[in-house]
């Protein structure tokens, strides 16, 4: 049980980690080099694909730390989870609210401060990075001190 926590806390903070710091440093940067229409479609499709399984990370980021605190009595575990927690709820009380936003604007015709919103949303998106990080460090810290 030990072994088999002490890698799904490892992989899945890693691998939140790395989604938001490749989305972060590639995928956003990117939007605002392209046209305003296609920013905008290829957003809302990357929300259809990436939905389920950057919710999934999250839970698991959250979870298998939690249970690795408990079974080794690590502090840095139990940080681990508090970042993913964290990143979870920059996520959905920050990013989801201006992701839903975008789904009703025309591609063609975003409101006139659609820059304005989207800079909000990336500030979100900043913060929850840094906890994703934050976390996968935290977890590596944690595996490191047993």
């Amino acid at each position: 049980m030990k072994t088999l926590t002490r890698y799904i806390a490892l992989i899945a903070s890693g691998l939140l980690a790395g989604s938001f710091f490749y989305g972060y440093v590639n995928l956003v940067p990117a939007f605002y080099e392209v046209p305003v229409n296609i920013h905008l479609i290829f957003r809302v499709q990357l929300m259809n694909h990436n939905g389920i399984t950057v919710q999934t990370l999250m839970g698991f980021s959250i979870i298998a730390p939690l249970v690795y605190a408990y079974l080794f009595r690590s502090k840095f575990a139990f940080v681990a989870a508090g970042l993913a927690l964290t990143s979870l709820l920059v996520t959905r009380f920050g990013n989801v609210p201006i992701n839903q936003l975008m789904r009703t604007w025309p591609p063609d015709a975003p409101p006139a401060n659609w820059q304005d919103i989207l800079h909000t949303w990336d500030n979100f998106n900043l913060l929850r990075t840094v906890a994703g990080i934050g976390c996968f460090i935290s977890m590596l810290i944690a595996d490191r001190t047993q």
